[in-house]
């Protein structure tokens, strides 16, 4: 499903990731660990296609998306790819709804059909109560869940969580583990999260741990 070749970055005279080979099957939970400036967040931004290596590939279901620009690479990202972050980046502007069908207004969805899905998924994560809520009316937890929901809008294979627990309490973030699981095991698709969370990591199919900008072990 996703699969780097020699994927290398470089800020400069700094090296932040130094040759990267790895695999990800498709329906797999992925958890990439590391101390800080070990280069979890510039991998998965590589694998999302968010960045551009130095040097390498990146090939997601069969496409060299390396070789890909402009709108051919965005309308890819758009169709492929959903993002979680820390802090979710939820327009303070829009409502719940309104936030969650962004991607799906970009990519030119009939907005009934769309607004449709949005209501699903906010169903299914608890959050329909605040369809209609902006950002600054809903908890971290509930912030957080809107972005999980804006992330699947598109029915996207693969989904990038870049330390999605990491603003959430202890009990916020229990909740949002066992959500990806439901997720993953409702819609089949492919979860690579960068966490600190130790629960979070060991509960995944497998752990990809970084130092030094280096795979140093994947159990």
């Amino acid at each position: 499903m996703i699969r780097s070749i020699n994927l290398q970055k470089s800020f400069g005279n700094l090296s932040v990731l130094k040759g990267i080979d790895l695999e990800i099957k498709r329906g797999e939970m992925v958890a990439i660990t590391g101390a800080s400036g070990a280069g979890k967040t510039t991998l998965l931004q590589l694998l999302g296609t968010l960045d551009f290596p130095t040097q390498g590939e990146v090939i997601i279901d069969g496409i060299n998306v390396s070789a890909l620009k402009g709108n051919k690479l965005a309308n890819f990202r758009n169709e492929k790819i959903g993002f979680v972050f820390q802090f979710h980046h939820l327009l303070p502007e829009f409502t719940a709804l309104e936030n969650v069908c962004i991607p799906g207004w970009i990519r030119k969805q009939k907005s009934a059909e769309l607004e449709t899905r949005a209501k699903e998924l906010l169903r299914f994560l608890s959050v329909d109560h605040r369809i209609k809520h902006k950002p600054s009316e809903m908890s971290g937890g509930e912030q957080q869940r809107v972005a999980v929901a804006r992330a699947l809008i598109n029915n996207p294979k693969i989904v990038m969580a870049d330390e999605p627990t990491g603003n959430l309490d202890s009990k916020n973030a229990k909740e949002l583990n066992e959500l990806f699981f439901k997720l993953r095991d409702k819609f089949d698709q492919t979860f690579m999260i960068v966490t600190h969370n130790e629960q979070l990591a060991q509960s995944c199919d497998r752990i990809i741990q970084l130092k030094d900008g280096q795979i140093l072990q994947s159990l």
